[in-house]
């Protein structure tokens, strides 16, 4: 089975950085895109970042463009969300997804002074 297990998330300051990270296990980590979605208390779902493995192509919302990284540790099959200079509108919960099609638990990323 497929399996993604979000970790990371944390009550931040504005401002402040934090790093999100996904384990996951069950298929062919460097053949599939990995992407972060999140969902903001009330709101739906918004698209974050994707990241194709085989060649390292990502793409962005214009939101989080600039202030947000996706990366990957290959050796590891685990995805990355690097988000720096949090806005209140960054709280939400963070998903981990494979292909879009499978999706993790979810880490609850709060911003807040």
């Amino acid at each position: 089975d497929v399996q993604l297990v979000e970790s990371g998330g944390a009550l931040v300051q504005p401002g402040g950085s934090q790093r999100l990270s996904c384990v996951t296990s069950g298929f062919t980590f460097s053949t599939s895109t990995m992407s972060w979605v999140r969902q903001a208390p009330g709101k739906g779902l918004e698209w974050v970042a994707s990241i194709f493995n085989y060649t390292e192509n990502i793409h962005y919302a214009d939101s989080v463009k600039g202030r947000f990284t996706i990366s990957t540790d290959s050796a590891k099959n685990t995805l990355y969300l690097h988000i720096n200079d949090l806005k209140s509108d960054d709280t939400g919960m963070y998903y981990c997804a494979h292909n879009l099609r499978n999706w993790g638990q979810g880490t609850q990323v709060t911003v807040s002074s």
